[in-house]
């Protein structure tokens, strides 16, 4: 299959246009208006590496470790291995979580520790203030596994999360297969209180049968959320609760990581197979 995809030739007018309404759902949602001339991409990643090639080290870095130092009681332990996050070969990269058990996993408080994966981050590699955003993602299916495309800001070693703001492009978790979550998260609406939106395929479809494209336009003011070209939510900052800070006005970076349990999705049982891949054929950031 012929992954190294070229950009398409017209991108959404999202970032040029306050007109659009939102759409309560993929399935009725009216084809997204398009410009003739693309945006500048700033960023990218296609991951047309030799198979087994690990994530750029001048592009991301890998979060390492497990609870209780962060996360939401998950029970995966994220390492740097190349087991856990590699190319294939075939222009994608693979985010793997696996059953086994290694040394040095003995502090994980939640979980049986036993099961490993990868968080990549584009920290102090890569960071920008609106445009958009977007990731041609293949999610795996299964009870307990939470796979997310996302964006944090990047004041976070200064500016406490949530005030440093996070925008949640792609969630999906195996106990809802059918619902795809876009969400962010700041002072006063957080965690449960994130201001949130889901959207389904038709039919009874779900998200991990195939590949789609997720993405945020993001300008002053106003995130809207799209997959596979389509808008199903829009958040401004008339959508905060009243008296709460819009913290969506500074350069934030990316992240791509596959969990596994937590409070959330729930714990892994017998019918999870493992090991879960999350594929990945690009990513890209435009002007």
């Amino acid at each position: 299959m012929r992954r190294h995809r070229p950009v398409a030739a017209a991108i959404a007018a999202a970032l040029a246009s306050t007109a659009l309404a939102a759409c309560a759902d993929v399935k009725t949602a009216p084809a997204t208006v398009k410009v003739d001339t693309p945006l500048a991409i700033t960023w990218q990643q296609e991951f047309n590496e030799p198979a087994g090639t690990r994530p750029s080290a001048s592009k991301w870095n890998f979060d390492l470790g497990g609870e209780p130092t962060w996360g939401n009681e998950e029970w995966q332990y994220y390492t740097n291995r190349q087991e856990n996050a590699a190319t294939d070969g075939t222009g994608n990269l693979v985010i793997s979580a696996r059953k086994e058990k290694l040394a040095g996993m003995e502090n994980c408080q939640f979980g049986t520790c036993d099961i490993t994966s990868a968080r990549i981050t584009t920290k102090d590699k890569f960071k920008q203030a609106y445009g958009r955003f977007e990731a041609r993602i293949k999610i795996p299916a299964g009870q307990g596994l939470w796979p997310a495309f996302w964006m944090m800001g990047n004041d976070i070693d200064t500016v406490d999360w949530p005030g440093n703001g996070e925008i949640d492009i792609m969630e999906v978790v195996g106990n809802e297969p059918g619902n795809l979550y876009g969400t962010i998260h700041g002072p006063g609406y957080s965690a449960e209180e994130g201001i949130t939106k889901a959207t389904s395929l038709p039919a009874g479809q779900k998200w991990a049968d195939a590949f789609h494209v997720y993405s945020v336009a993001w300008t002053p003011n106003r995130i809207i959320w799209e997959v596979d070209g389509r808008e199903y939510f829009r958040v401004t900052p008339a959508s905060l609760p009243a008296g709460k800070k819009w913290v969506f006005d500074h350069e934030f970076y990316l992240l791509l990581n596959l969990a596994v349990g937590g409070t959330w999705p729930g714990p892994p049982n017998a019918s999870t197979k493992f090991p879960a891949k999350l594929l990945v054929d690009y990513v890209r950031v435009y002007s």
